[in-house]
């Protein structure tokens, strides 16, 4: 379909390399495009399917995006409410998605909607959902704090009618479809952080090196020389977590532990290497002229 045919390592290792760019925004938009919105298309979706949507995906001719999110459902992507009940040989889709990365400009969605009344983990499907189709409202572009070089929409379907074909695998298995998805956009968010964390601790050593305060250099503090190896050594743990749960992914496991828990610890390890490393820059880390301030933001 216009791939290279390689395994996931090489997604990891491309995803590690995006993190060389000086922005958050660029990498988390390529994430979506190649590992978010497609993989489920790519595992359990028809031939005619990967045809029509993966394929100029891959090209770059077409954007994806991915609608989980709901204003009332998040985390919990058991409780969305969105619908698409069938008709005929049809889809008609109502309710709305919210926080959808890339989603004022998409060509296509990876849809998750409920499509039967029974329990939670067994009535939704995954769908292709052409976002040109009459009933799309594109409400607005969210205004957001960071991640600003990357669009995020609000979004409603009203009576938004598509083929039944558009379905991704079995109807009804779209619960369990997204949660694999979700390893592969786990792993990647992991990955897309590392290198912007080197860097930051990198810059702040380069820094607090010859930054002068009290007639010596920052760096020849303990407790700043102390904490800097500190927040490396976290890094590097996390690395070794990734690539242990990539490798495991690779030879076909389910690696939703580990994939859960990296995310949990590059989440706070960003949080923790930002404000750390700002502190250490004094007033420079209060300009928009370092790094370690638009990771902050």
């Amino acid at each position: 379909y216009g791939g290279m045919g390689l395994d996931f390592s090489y997604n990891i290792a491309v995803a590690e390399e995006l993190g060389n760019i000086r922005c958050g925004g660029i990498p988390m938009a390529i994430g979506v495009q190649a590992g978010m919105a497609t993989p489920a298309l790519t595992r359990f979706g028809s031939h005619e399917l990967k045809k029509q949507f993966l394929v100029p995906t891959i090209a770059g001719d077409f954007v994806a995006c991915l609608g989980i999110s709901e204003t009332g459902a998040g985390s919990d992507v058991a409780n969305i409410k969105t619908t698409a009940v069938k008709k005929g040989d049809e889809y008609v889709i109502n309710g709305g998605k919210m926080w959808i990365t890339s989603g004022t400009q998409a060509d296509w969605m990876c849809l998750l909607a409920n499509t039967s009344e029974g329990p939670p983990h067994q009535n939704k499907s995954l769908i292709c959902l052409p976002m040109n189709l009459p009933g799309i409202h594109v409400a607005r572009k969210i205004d957001k704090l960071g991640m600003r070089s990357s669009d995020t929409a609000q979004i409603f379907f009203e009576d938004v009618r598509v083929p039944c074909k558009n379905l991704i695998g079995e109807e009804g298995k779209g619960f369990t479809y997204q949660m694999l998805q979700f390893q592969e956009e786990r792993l990647w968010g992991v990955a897309i952080a590392l290198t912007p964390l080197e860097t930051i601790i990198q810059e702040t050593i380069d820094y607090t090196r010859q930054r002068e305060v009290f007639g010596q250099p920052v760096l020849h503090n303990q407790t700043v020389h102390f904490h800097l190896a500190e927040l490396a050594t976290e890094l590097e743990l996390l690395r070794s977590l990734l690539h242990r749960a990539v490798a495991l992914y690779v030879e076909g496991n389910d690696v939703t532990k580990f994939a859960s828990m990296a995310k949990l610890k590059a989440g706070r390890l960003t949080r923790e290497v930002t404000d750390s490393c700002l502190q250490f820059w004094g007033g420079m880390g209060f300009t928009n002229e370092v790094l370690v301030s638009r990771f902050y933001r």
